[in-house]
């Protein structure tokens, strides 16, 4: 016999007597127990008596294994069903240089439709996400089903055969007949191949999977957005640990290297989580990136003891100028309690941030404080804070380390953990809020609390539910089908969780995301110019009483009444060809109308945003559409009414100013240019008429520069371009021949805003308030 046909004997020989076990999934990098760095792989006894796959006996039976058993049976989860053995051919001239579309010459193929039976009812169908979809997401979450609706509920496992198997293949528990995986993917075109198999189904005893399915995701990476970094703080004199129980401990350790692979597990999960939220929400697959660098793969514990290299999120490890002791000295300030030190972590994390990252533009930073510490006599946490926001051109996210032990390390760990009933011992580790009681809980809490806080470094406030209230202690129900016994709640938990169950982000969050830069698709309109501003104007009654203006368009309006902290009611502006309105009315009337009885004569506040992601608040609504109070009298007649004012008007010995110009209501007067007065702010705007007088708003100062008009062509002014924050550091103007003027001023200084006044309505005038410099201006329109 042929020696190639005697291994082929042997291995099918081994391949039946490993598919004859008792199917149960045990993962597991080595035969004997003990991952790429000499520690035991991380599958407690409570892990798998909550989590056994595919097994035929209940999941209350104690789960025990031979090291044979762990050694065929991880055979089994990484190489997958074994392909058809291949006909011996000879060697290519040049074997390197050969591909395959189709994996049917690969022998780590995962098949083609070909070898598949497609008359099987039990083949997997995905039905989160359709065949040939495009993602942004190097880690993709899906959901389906086994069989039909009305048939018998069957429990089991997926494989999941990643694309020409160049990701190890992985195994997820199918509960009564749905199941929910990651999928690791590869840049362009992947091919993945889903297996189902139970003790209760039959199978053809063959290499060829009887029950398997195929489906097709474009994995396109974004470089055009900038990432999130994700980033691990230290005390400069840190030994690089965190809390850990004795029994994980002695399994895993608790050092820097681990901390980096939960942390950049957990970033894929709230890249996963989001990814899918934004896909229900109708805002397709789109999702914030991270940095990306060429490393030891570790989203695969299979890839540990190989020391694959692969693509993957990078994990910056930042050592603070501040000691542990000093970090630590710095109390928990609980959610719901005083604290008086929890802003300073904050600062810390912002220098440490500062001097590593060195930002010449905005940064997007969630960090962990690796050094917190569980205090049982104090009962706190030391060294954490659960803080989210932005300074200047940083915007970072921070959490402590505490919960770090209950994470998953790798992708084959994510469902093992949501499901682990392990309670927690605060002899050694935090139940924080009392809301970790087990470890599925308090992973939890650390994932979802963290993925919070990353929330608000993108500007979500906190919401009436979701993610940014305190949902996320249902995290877990996005990645398994079945729930464990909660601690929290003092239930079994859910015995079928299906999408409706989940947590979720809040439609304003999603809003908010869908036109944050980190969000970015390729077939979004860049905001090229920079403005994003939003201007609201008081107009005649006929028009709607107020209405908002945006270059880059109007996209929803959030509705304050007196005594709401968070927004319950709001209005979406419709979208057409990739565009937002850029003038919406806003009437009293109609707006009201979306609030209950009660609040209807409450005093509101209103908050635009733009398509840009900038927003403008209206801090009593009936106040700015009282026409007799933003209104002014013409000496011709006529109305004219005041916009929104930029700039604070609070700079020592600051003045209200207002001038109408001449030549709005005299018809005799020309307007020839515009003299510009500035330094590293605006002074003062002085217009010249041709019959030589003038008009000034603001004051003669700093250096005095003409921008003629062109009045043989009927040019006129049509608005400004300022930058702005406390005062108007500098201003652009615009005409009406599409014309721009230098930059007067800082044109750096502040935000950008666009002062045009909307359709219809001309310039009339300039209202505001002057002190060293000009530290208040709006104009007065009018028709």
């Amino acid at each position: 016999m042929p020696s190639f046909l005697s291994s082929l004997r042997r291995k099918s020989s081994r391949s039946s007597k490993a598919s004859g076990r008792h199917g149960q999934v045990v993962l597991d990098g080595q035969a004997n127990g003990q991952n790429g760095n000499g520690l035991s792989h991380r599958v407690s006894a409570s892990t798998l008596n909550s989590s056994q796959v595919g097994s035929s006996t209940p999941s209350t039976t104690p789960a025990t294994s031979t090291t044979e058993d762990v050694t065929t049976l991880t055979k089994n989860l990484t190489n997958g069903p074994t392909p058809l053995p291949a006909r011996p051919q000879r060697p290519s001239v040049e074997p390197v240089k050969r591909y395959s579309m189709n994996g049917l010459s690969s022998p780590t193929s995962t098949g083609s439709n070909a070898s598949l039976n497609k008359s099987s009812l039990l083949a997997p169908r995905v039905i989160s996400v359709s065949d040939n979809s495009w993602v942004h997401q190097q880690v993709l979450l899906i959901f389906g089903q086994v069989g039909e609706a009305n048939s018998r509920p069957l429990d089991g496992t997926i494989t999941v055969n990643h694309h020409q198997g160049r990701f190890p293949a992985t195994c997820w528990p199918v509960h009564d007949s749905y199941f929910k995986a990651l999928v690791h993917l590869e840049p362009g075109w992947n091919r993945i191949r889903l297996d189902f198999a139970s003790p209760k189904v039959s199978s053809n005893n063959t290499s060829v999977p009887c029950h398997a399915s195929f489906i097709n995701i474009n994995y396109l990476p974004l470089s055009h957005s900038p990432p999130l970094q994700l980033a691990i703080i230290l005390g400069r004199d840190s030994p690089g640990t965190y809390d850990v129980p004795p029994d994980r401990m002695q399994r895993e350790g608790n050092g820097l290297d681990l901390a980096i692979r939960k942390f950049r597990m957990a970033a894929y999960l709230w890249q996963a989580f989001t990814g899918e939220q934004m896909k229900r929400y109708g805002f397709g697959r789109r999702c914030f990136r991270f940095e990306d660098a060429w490393e030891p793969g570790t989203l695969s514990f299979q890839d540990w003891a190989t020391n694959q290299y692969r693509t993957q999120a990078k994990v910056h490890v930042i050592r603070s100028s501040k000691t542990v002791a000093e970090i630590q000295d710095l109390e928990r300030a609980q959610q719901y309690g005083p604290g008086t030190k929890k802003g300073e972590l904050f600062d810390i994390a912002l220098e440490a941030c500062r001097d590593y990252f060195h930002p010449t533009q905005k940064h997007y930073v969630s960090c962990m404080f690796l050094d917190s510490r569980w205090d049982q006599k104090e009962n706190t946490i030391r060294g954490h804070a659960a803080l989210g926001g932005g300074a200047g051109d940083l915007q970072i996210g921070i959490f402590g380390s505490h919960a770090l032990h209950s994470y998953p390390s790798s992708i084959e760990e994510v469902f093992q953990s949501f499901q682990d009933c392990t309670r927690t011992d605060t002899a050694f580790v935090a139940n924080d809020c009392n809301e970790s009681g087990s470890n599925w809980e308090t992973a939890n809490i650390g994932i979802g609390a963290h993925l919070h806080e990353t929330g608000h470094l993108f500007g979500c406030p906190h919401q009436e539910s979701g993610v940014m209230l305190r949902d996320y202690v249902t995290l877990n129900r996005t990645f398994i089908c079945r729930e464990s016994y909660s601690t929290r709640t003092k239930s079994p938990g859910q015995r079928l969780v299906l999408p409706n169950d989940e947590c979720r982000w809040h439609k304003l969050d999603v809003l908010r995301f869908r036109f944050h830069p980190c969000f970015r698709i390729p077939i979004d309109q860049d905001n090229l110019n920079g403005d994003s501003s939003v201007q609201v104007w008081t107009v005649d009654s006929g028009q709607g009483g107020v209405i908002a203006t945006s270059k880059s368009g109007i996209a929803w309006v959030e509705l304050y009444p007196e005594g709401d902290d968070v927004c319950h009611y709001w209005r979406e502006f419709p979208e057409s060809d990739n565009q937002f309105p850029r003038q919406v009315a806003l009437e009293e009337a109609t707006l009201r109308a979306l609030m209950p009885k009660e609040k209807l004569k409450s005093r509101l506040k209103i908050e635009v945003f733009s398509a840009g992601g900038g927003s403008h608040v209206i801090e009593d609504f009936s106040l700015l559409a009282n026409q007799k109070l933003a209104r002014v009298k013409f000496p011709d007649g006529r109305w004219g009414y005041r916009g929104s004012k930029l700039g604070y008007s609070q700079m020592e010995g600051s003045q209200p100013q207002e001038i109408l110009l001449e030549n709005t209501y005299i018809s005799t007067k020309l307007l020839l240019s515009v003299k510009v007065y500035h330094g590293f702010a605006l002074d003062g705007l002085e217009f010249i008429y041709e019959d030589a007088t003038s008009q000034l708003f603001g004051k003669r100062g700093g250096t005095p520069t003409d921008f003629p008009l062109d009045t043989r062509k009927g040019e006129l002014i049509l608005g400004f371009a300022l930058r702005a924050g406390l005062w108007i550091d500098g201003i652009q103007i615009l005409t009406t021949l599409g014309r721009k003027s230098d930059w007067f001023g800082n044109p750096n200084g502040g935000s950008g805003h666009t002062l045009i006044p909307p359709r219809g309505y001309t310039i009339g005038g300039i209202s505001g308030s002057c002190g060293s410099w000009i530290d208040g201006f709006s104009l007065i329109i009018t028709r």
